[in-house]
């Protein structure tokens, strides 16, 4: 995965994911939105992917949940906005349930507001309904492989909005491997890429050059273990550094 700059179009990426189960079967999906004809469509371009398999659909937030109740699917594809129970609250109704379906919420909203608690309640990736069709199937891929997915226009309002640094999102479960403690420099570093400024931006806020900020970010990725700007945004709201950059 790669964690675009606030600016950038790209969307994250990072090479070597699989795209099929350890036992070589698909991964295993089911869609969850009150719009049959979106439904139905989603379905088919869905079934084209080799290993992509539907093995469900829910029209509204109760018989979602029954369906992941009794399907459980690798991934569930979440409309925010449905009757009788709303995505959020499916998601929040998942958070103690023991399957290990994945969330991905589809949506045609863009109210940062709820992507924040989406990501809050548990949901590994956010991708809106306008999305070309091939960046829905990288993100199954990626989050189906334990990656969260949040497009170039998602990410910066998402991290920005944290409010509370004490805890990080359900998702944040791949264990980040501190090996060694961060300086105050790289602490500081951490807690302004979390608010999702650029290199060029950090380097100006703290005085120091942009290949400053970057050999400080090679350090803080090699010394966490982690693999991008996403996981250390999350691994930055986990340990409570968050705002340590603000000012």
């Amino acid at each position: 995965m790669v964690f675009p700059e606030p600016d950038s179009g790209a969307e994250r990426e990072r090479s070597g994911s699989g795209t099929r189960t350890e036992a070589g079967g698909a991964i295993r999906i089911v869609i969850a939105d009150d719009h049959p004809i979106f439904r139905d469509g989603l379905r088919r371009l869905l079934s084209a992917e080799k290993d992509f398999e539907v093995i469900g659909e829910a029209k509204d937030g109760d018989e979602t949940l029954e369906m992941v109740r009794e399907k459980e699917p690798d991934i569930l594809l979440l409309d925010l906005r449905m009757p009788v129970r709303d995505g959020l609250s499916v998601l929040q109704r998942l958070k103690h349930a023991p399957n290990k379906t994945k969330v991905i919420v589809l949506t045609a909203s863009e109210d940062k507001n709820e992507f924040v608690q989406a990501m809050k309640h548990g949901c590994a990736g956010i991708v809106l309904k306008q999305t070309a069709s091939d960046l829905l199937y990288k993100s199954i891929r990626k989050v189906y492989a334990g990656e969260i997915w949040l497009d170039s226009h998602t990410t910066a309002a998402v991290m920005r909005q944290f409010s509370a640094p004490a805890r990080a999102p359900a998702t944040y479960e791949r264990g980040v491997r501190e090996r060694s403690p961060l300086s105050q420099r790289e602490r500081e570093i951490v807690a302004l890429v979390a608010q999702g400024f650029k290199n060029k931006e950090i380097a100006e806020r703290m005085f120091i050059s942009e290949q400053t900020v970057k050999n400080h970010l090679h350090n803080v990725f090699d010394k966490l273990g982690v693999a991008d700007r996403l996981e250390l945004a999350l691994y930055a709201i986990h340990k409570g550094i968050y705002a340590e950059g603000a000012g």
